[in-house]
């Protein structure tokens, strides 16, 4: 427990994880990849179930060592089982909370975090926690998603419903859900200077990205922690969040259906 809390909006129920389980080091982390090279120790913040934590161990490997945390046992033991299956045997698993690591002064020579500032209480703090546990001439690394940025067609109006919802809980929950425009200036308040900042998207436009994008949505809306949330809050009622999802069902049923996602992303070097 520590004095600033952290409320995964999300939640850790299946639609959620599902997403989580898609992403890849070369989708969510390209412009981090350059730096890494055998060897390397790494900290990956808020690994989820592990899917690109396992490839950035496979980057660094087989001298390199990484340890993933995050604040969930369950999906930790998740994301140890992924690695096992891919045979990786130079990872911990830790639970941690990225406001109080519990690792030495320069420890690491890259600290990289996805999706992971848009939910904490103090992403200033956090950064300097990051940067607190990486050597000197190593990276701190961070990539974020901005929602107010998310753009789609046809706009539906069920899908715009669902961002406004979305974005008043994260912010009830102490998150900050635009956090991709904002981690230049993070860093720059944590004291880092060496900051290179870029972005990226993710973009669904196939029939079977659609199915994928459209179809997660629509359950996460109805079964996440993001849907017990807006129900306890008063935010929306059960009916409401209904026709939220299928507007998602009818936007992936469009062939003209498309959606993008803007990421923010820092690269440090301390």
């Amino acid at each position: 427990m520590t004095d600033r809390q952290i409320v995964y909006t999300h939640g850790y129920q299946e639609p959620v994880l599902r997403s989580h389980r898609s992403r890849t080091a070369a989708d969510s982390a390209a412009y981090l990849l350059p730096e890494l090279r055998p060897g390397q120790r790494l900290l990956d913040i808020g690994c989820g179930p592990g899917t690109i934590t396992a490839d950035l161990a496979e980057l660094v490997g087989p001298t390199g060592r990484v340890v993933a945390v995050d604040t969930s046992a369950e999906v930790l033991e998740q994301a140890a089982g992924y690695a096992a299956g891919r045979g990786l045997s130079n990872v911990l698993f830790e639970v941690a909370d990225v406001h109080r690591l519990p690792y030495r002064d320069g420890e690491f020579d890259v600290v990289h975090a996805h999706q992971v500032l848009q939910h904490v209480a103090d992403p200033v703090a956090a950064l300097r926690e990051m940067r607190r546990v990486t050597a000197s001439g190593g990276v701190v690394a961070a990539r974020d998603c901005d929602y107010a940025a998310m753009t789609w067609y046809p706009r539906l109006p069920e899908p715009a419903e669902w961002l406004a919802l979305y974005r008043r809980i994260a912010r009830a929950n102490g998150g900050e859900p635009d956090a991709g425009r904002r981690l230049l200036s993070w860093a720059h308040a944590a004291g880092l200077e060496r900051v290179r900042a870029t972005s990226s998207t993710w973009t669904y436009a196939t029939p079977e990205e659609r199915a994928f994008w459209g179809g997660m949505w629509a359950d996460r809306t109805l079964r996440s922690a993001f849907a017990e949330s807006a129900v306890a809050r008063g935010y929306a009622d059960a009916a409401g969040l209904e026709r939220i999802a299928e507007g998602w069902r009818s936007w992936a049923a469009s062939p003209d259906g498309w959606f993008a996602v803007l990421h923010g992303e820092v690269l440090a070097r301390v």
